[in-house]
């Protein structure tokens, strides 16, 4: 019998649109400049400060949702900078608000590396049909890097159906968590090497279960005492990790496309990249969606920890020890003979696994796929969490060759002791031919999720670091292909 095609390239690309623009601060640096900036817009008469900001609601209401309150939100970073002599009404806020904020095109370089997963909501759906939600990083100036999503059905005949994607893009309201775990936080503090007689006080004078806002107040209470020599390095770490773990909400009645998780915090300032996204099923069968990304701040990376239910509300902490230094981290979808299982780079070379009984602390790993074949001579890595299937974890990797090119292979571990490689595709299932060879990094397929469907893999790929597509793989063939270890 002749055997399919092992790979489909659908048609369909994924590209960027550069007048999908969200609203950031733009403050300068120097008291000064904000000060004489406020001072001016204060002088203006009545009739012109109306004027001016009628012409700017005017000019970019119609691209985004209530812009007024994004300009009061940004008015409120500067409040205490208004003369004390003055009184400043709701038009004079919101035009002083106007001259603090920028439009940032979120798409406008790249829109790439992205990962699939089953949507949580599977109702209404035609027979043979599955929801998904995708989730792409969008580059824009500076090469500043964000998380969008799409959505959209996939039918029996593999079509895809996205949705509309919507014209606006909302950054959502984010808020420091709710309550930090006392025990966990001293951990966190003991593996970054600031656990010493300043943080010691400081956990001390608060309860195993604290707020954000009574951390502070347990800080200020040892900055203000005379008598005790603070460590300032351990109160801008306790701070920084603090920062770190917050949670950012959308409103209800945002489409999936108009959702951005845009850097807030300073670890991710320059970037919140490679975002691989896992349906994670718990041993209760409650389930969770959990993404690892990396966090750039234009000196050094930190491995962070997505978790959501719902994609509306987004829970983001670090993660921790010597296993998550660098880049790469991918979630296995379940736990692993009671562990947690993570694949990772520890070395920008080799791919290792990880095992852990906290999600959040991971320190030992071991190496398991060293570079085999030209192909991938330079490095490998991994291209997403592990699928599990019937013949064992399917793992999509990326190897690097000459020239820098960028192929996606395929190693299958063992399901009961996946330090173990039991299989693996001899030649790249996908390389960039030439229509999708040319972009930001040339020569480059890379992927950060794949998912089951219907006996087949579907595989969203970017091509090189500019736009995305997506290939299908008939499982079986693959299988078939694969150069499985004698036992």
């Amino acid at each position: 019998m002749e055997m399919k095609p092992l790979v489909k390239r659908k048609k369909y690309m994924i590209t960027g649109d550069s007048s999908r623009v969200i609203v950031l601060p733009h403050i300068p640096g120097e008291l000064s400049r904000i000060g004489n900036i406020i001072l001016r817009v204060l002088s203006l008469s009545n009739e012109e400060t109306e004027k001016h900001l009628q012409e700017t609601l005017e000019h970019f209401a119609g691209r985004h949702k209530n812009i007024a309150f994004q300009f009061l939100r940004h008015y409120d970073r500067v409040a205490e900078y208004i003369p004390k002599s003055s009184i400043v009404n709701n038009t004079q806020k919101i035009l002083i608000g106007a001259y603090l904020t920028m439009e940032y095109s979120i798409e406008s370089a790249a829109l790439f590396n992205p990962s699939i997963i089953p949507h949580p909501d599977q109702t209404l759906l035609p027979k043979g049909s599955m929801r998904f939600i995708m989730s792409l990083r969008a580059t824009g100036e500076g090469h500043v890097s964000s998380i969008v999503f799409r959505s959209g059905i996939i039918d029996e005949n593999f079509l895809f159906n996205f949705d509309s994607v919507s014209e606006y893009v909302e950054t959502p309201a984010m808020v420091h968590d709710t309550f930090y775990d006392k025990k966990l936080f001293q951990l966190k503090l003991k593996d970054l090497e600031a656990w010493d007689e300043t943080s010691e006080t400081i956990m001390s004078k608060i309860s195993g279960v604290f707020t954000y806002t009574e951390l502070r107040l347990s800080i200020q209470e040892v900055y203000q005492n005379p008598d005790f020599q603070t460590n300032h390095r351990t109160i801008n770490v306790i701070n920084w990790l603090a920062n770190s773990n917050y949670k950012i909400r959308f409103d209800d009645e945002t489409a999936v496309s108009e959702r951005v998780i845009f850097p807030v915090s300073s670890n991710e300032s320059k970037g919140i990249e490679d975002a691989r996204f896992v349906k994670f099923t718990h041993d209760d069968g409650e389930v969770t969606y959990y993404a690892t990304y990396t966090a750039y701040d234009g000196h050094s990376i930190l491995s962070q920890l997505i978790e959501t239910k719902d994609f509306k509300t987004f829970n983001i902490a670090t993660l921790n020890g010597e296993g998550v230094k660098d880049k790469g981290m991918a979630l296995f979808p379940r736990k692993v003979n009671g562990k947690y299982a993570m694949l990772s780079r520890q070395d920008g070379e080799n791919n290792y696994i990880m095992f852990s009984d906290n999600l959040y602390f991971w320190h030992t790993a071991e190496l398991i796929q060293k570079p085999e074949q030209p192909w991938e001579f330079v490095q490998i890595g991994n291209c997403g969490s592990p699928i599990e299937t019937d013949k064992g974890w399917l793992v999509l990797t990326h190897g690097v060759g000459n020239m820098r090119q960028y192929s996606i292979g395929v190693i299958l571990l063992d399901l009961d002791d996946p330090t173990k490689i039991i299989a693996r595709l001899e030649e790249p299932l996908l390389s960039a031919n030439e229509n999708e060879r040319e972009g930001y990094v040339p020569n480059v397929t890379y992927s950060c999720g794949s998912m089951i469907f219907n006996g087949s893999l579907i595989v969203p790929y970017a091509m090189s670091d500019v736009a995305s597509r997506i290939a299908i793989v008939n499982l079986d063939t693959l299988f078939k292909k694969m150069k499985f270890r004698a036992k």
